[in-house]
């Protein structure tokens, strides 16, 4: 890495933590801090959804198949655009609609104190470990792009680099400080910031690396046979793809970093806009952000797979666009670590020590929110520094946060649409689609508890054949058929129903739509975070001997986006 390189980077680091620090202003009780205050623009709301989807692994997994199969990656990754549009259109305005300040509020509302603390808890511990995890990855993937002198007390003698410790603790400390200060107003605006900081790298790095390879025409001419398939009849199905969006429906219906989305607008036309502007983002987008890989394919075909996005975005990149890159590496993993430390941090703040307390002020329960930001972060980075020696466990949590995703979030999505089930639909679900996963994870293979008996091996056999079908079958259909049963057998309206119902009832009369609006300084702040790039587009060029009019036409680029914004909020303030 070049000077120019580590200038940018460190210029990202501390301008999201500046960013968290002004955003802070707009932060003065609780609800500002896991809610913005329901006054988040609809479209910050979106773009942070869609950044949410992001982590490290997005470059290494995601980068990794579409080095091997092309646009099978891309059409998996639509799924979540269809997913996102089919929430829009069902989902996304009645969680507006129900007048909850938390995810966690109406699971305790709907299921009961059981479920709320079987939820929290079980989520939590999946959540954080498997965050944790994505911070490791994405630390270990960037301190091997960054090198360092020998003498630099953060420098690892054995690899010449960046100490992968220092690493977990600088990059985990900036996202635990901007949270913590700024809450979900820091973390939706940074998301903002890094949905432009990544699109801005990989729209740097796909016409420089279509120009390596005779353009357009000479990367479609030169590209394996079926590169360009949809599906992979052996693995990557029709039949997987539906799978794959119906899970997604669930994880981004029901999950609570996505709900908090939608809650945090103005309205249910907002929660539904906004989820719409996600969905719409991921029917683009892949295709754009998986060319770099792809297109890496024809020119290095005997690349290691995992580092070719790397390898594709390092090879045509001027100088200082590298660190834009790991720029753009790191706010995935941060969009998806300050999601779950906000969203966790709301439901131990507000559902768990608020009903414990005596004596609840606005500002205790803000103080209370930042005290746990900082020790579920605290936690997080212990648990990143020490994946390694977790072994096992680790990859034991994660196949379990595998095997639990639906079975726990199908009941809370099932719920909002049934009148008759209840706490108990919770335990069943979540505990029959838990045995099941088991069985079918840990009890089949070349090293399942099964794989020595005999009378199993036609069984474990067709079990190796039809693990794609088993995964949507656990994942999907199991749970949800458990449901079905649970409604059918159950009768009347549950309480729990009921609960909620009041509780919209109550928030619709104190709350009217027509009286909700968004908050423009959030905008205004981001409009200038714009200009400070753009700025440093320009900056870039003296650094460079060529590609410069690339660098000048993306830092015009950026100046024409903070113009609207700034026109937007003007024309906005003056309609109101």
């Amino acid at each position: 890495m070049a000077t120019a390189d580590w200038t940018v980077l460190i210029a990202y680091l501390l301008g999201t933590v500046l960013l968290g620090v002004m955003l802070g202003r707009l932060v003065k009780n609780s609800s500002d801090m896991f809610s913005a205050g329901g006054q988040s623009p609809w479209w910050a709301s979106g773009l942070s959804a869609f950044m949410t989807m992001f982590s490290a692994n997005t470059f290494v997994v995601w980068g990794s198949i579409a080095f091997d199969v092309g646009m099978v990656a891309v059409m998996i990754n639509l799924m979540y655009g269809v997913a996102a549009l089919l929430v829009g259109f069902f989902v996304a305005g009645r969680w507006k609609a129900m007048g909850i300040a938390t995810p966690a509020e109406y699971v305790g509302l709907r299921f009961g104190a059981g479920a709320l603390h079987f939820y929290t808890w079980a989520m939590m511990v999946l959540r954080v470990v498997g965050t944790a995890a994505a911070l490791y990855a994405l630390a270990k993937i960037l301190v091997a792009l960054m090198p360092l002198d020998p003498s630099n007390p953060l420098c690892d003698p054995e690899t010449g680099n960046l100490s992968l410790r220092w690493a977990i603790l600088i990059f985990g400390s900036v996202v635990v400080l901007y949270t913590m200060i700024g809450g979900l107003w820091a973390v939706l605006m940074t998301d903002v910031l890094q949905f432009i900081i990544l699109n801005l790298a990989v729209l740097f790095a796909v016409p420089l690396a279509l120009s390596q390879v005779g353009g357009l025409g000479g990367f479609i001419d030169a590209a394996p046979e079926g590169f360009f398939d949809l599906v992979k009849e052996e693995k990557y199905t029709v039949f997987f793809l539906a799978g794959w969006a119906a899970i997604h429906f669930f994880m981004i219906g029901a999950e609570w970093a996505f709900v908090q989305r939608f809650l945090c607008v103005p309205t249910k036309k907002d929660a539904r806009k906004s989820t719409f502007l996600f969905g719409a983002l991921y029917l683009v987008s892949p295709l754009l952000w998986l060319l770099p890989p792809m297109i890496y394919r024809v020119s290095n075909p005997g690349a290691d797979a995992e580092q070719a996005y790397i390898l594709a975005c390092k090879s045509v990149l001027p100088i200082g666009m590298v660190g834009l890159m790991l720029a753009a590496m790191f706010s995935a993993t941060a969009s998806m670590v300050s999601s779950q430390l906000n969203v966790f941090s709301g439901v131990l703040t507000n559902d768990i020590y608020k009903p414990l307390a005596k004596k609840c002020t606005p500002k205790s329960l803000l103080y209370a929110g930042r005290i746990f930001t900082i020790i579920l972060g605290a936690v997080l980075i212990v648990i990143a520094l020490e994946i390694e020696k977790l072994g096992e466990v680790k990859n034991l949590i994660i196949s379990i946060t595998e095997l639990m995703v639906v079975p726990l979030l199908a009941p809370s999505l099932w719920g909002v649409f049934s009148k008759r089930i209840g706490g108990r639909a919770v335990w069943i679900t979540g505990l029959s689609g838990f045995i099941l996963g088991a069985l079918v994870r840990f009890g089949f293979g070349t090293d399942g508890w099964f794989s020595g008996m005999a009378a199993m091996a036609s069984l474990n056999d067709w079990v190796a054949a039809n693990a794609n079908f088993l995964k949507t079958f656990v994942g999907v259909i199991f749970p949800v058929s458990v449901l079905a049963i649970v409604e059918l057998c159950s009768r009347g309206v549950d309480t729990g129903w009921q609960a909620v119902a009041d509780l919209s009832c109550a928030h619709e009369a104190e709350s009217p739509e027509a009286a909700a609006h968004s908050n423009p300084v959030a905008a205004k702040v981001v409009a200038w975070c714009l200009v400070v790039c753009g700025l440093m587009m320009f900056s870039l060029i003296f650094v460079n001997e060529k590609d410069y009019g690339i660098l000048a036409g993306f830092g015009v680029v950026l100046f024409v986006i903070a113009g609207t914004i700034f026109f937007a909020v003007r024309k906005a303030r003056e309609t109101a």
